[in-house]
């Protein structure tokens, strides 16, 4: 499902496997390169898409570590090639089925190493589109925002009326929040989030009505 387009840039959709995590493509239309986001399964059906869209992937950009997030990366980089990417603190857990919760589930799995590593702050090229890197800890201690107005990806950070779980190791509500407020809200009203989990909304929306976000709660 196409989720969001530009000039040069196209992001689609998919939701995928028994978690029901949305994966998407991120495409550049110029240089035609693109990557693939949190592959949680159907790794087939997102390959077969860029095709489609004569795009190749170049990446595999995991905005973190959980097991249901990884599940297709080792498919996507054998038939593609693609480099995966993801925070270093969340780097172990694509080779650790405690540490990803895989194994709490008695189905382990494991995912190839990273070949790169997300850092705070820094730009991330997908062709010629550039994302801002958001480290933003607290539902997994590596989990990132990828930021490129209007657009952001928070994978497990934030939902539509909701936030990520913070029971698995490494998680804390608190972090979360604050990271939620101090570096996600900042970003705009008006930006579009695509989580990983669940339909879309907007940061403005979120603001006003999330029960773990809202100003009126916290008093402002």
């Amino acid at each position: 499902m196409q989720a969001y387009k530009n000039e040069n840039l196209i992001l689609e959709k998919f939701e995928v496997g028994p978690f029901m995590v949305n994966a998407y493509i991120i495409g550049c239309l110029k240089s035609g390169q693109a990557a693939i986001v949190d592959p949680g399964d159907q790794g087939d059906l997102l390959l077969k898409r860029c095709r489609e869209l004569k795009l190749t992937p170049k990446y595999i950009l995991n905005t973190h570590g959980h097991a249901d997030h990884i599940m297709d990366n080792r498919y996507v980089k054998e038939h593609s090639q693609a480099q995966i990417v993801i925070h270093p603190d969340d780097a172990g857990m694509l080779t650790d089925p405690q540490l990803n919760v895989s194994a709490l589930f008695a189905m382990p799995l494991t995912s190839p190493p990273a070949d790169l590593y997300f850092r705070e702050g820094e730009i991330f090229h997908v062709g010629e589109i550039p994302f801002e890197v958001l480290h933003l800890p607290g539902h997994s201690p590596g989990s990132v925002c990828l930021f490129h107005d209007p657009i952001v990806l928070v994978g497990d950070v934030l939902f539509a009326g909701s936030i990520g779980r913070t029971d698995f190791p490494g998680g804390s509500y608190e972090m979360l929040v604050g990271n939620i407020r101090s570096k996600l809200l900042p970003l705009g009203d008006h930006v579009q989030a695509f989580p990983g989990h669940g339909p879309e909304t907007t940061l403005g929306r979120e603001r006003r009505t999330n029960p773990f976000l809202n100003d009126a709660i916290f008093g402002l």
